[in-house]
């Protein structure tokens, strides 16, 4: 695992990332959409990348937004 100071947050839909992209945005929280790295899942799909320091704020928006996540990690 490299230590890149991201996290990504993992989500079951590509319209759940749009979502926390958009909901991260709106707060002012530097994000993108990114393929889910392989490291982490050989399945096709979209997260969200956000740099380590916003993590807690994006823990917060996520939890407040009611998404279902399958998790926040460190990449």
């Amino acid at each position: 695992m490299s230590d890149s100071g991201h996290v990504v947050i993992l989500v079951h839909s590509t319209s759940h990332a749009v979502r926390i992209e958009r909901l991260l945005t709106a707060r002012g929280v530097p994000c993108r959409m990114i393929p889910v790295p392989r490291h982490l899942s050989s399945d096709c799909g979209a997260c969200v990348q956000v740099a380590r320091e916003y993590a807690e704020t994006a823990h917060e928006v996520v939890a407040a937004s009611g998404i279902e996540v399958q998790g926040i990690v460190p990449v």
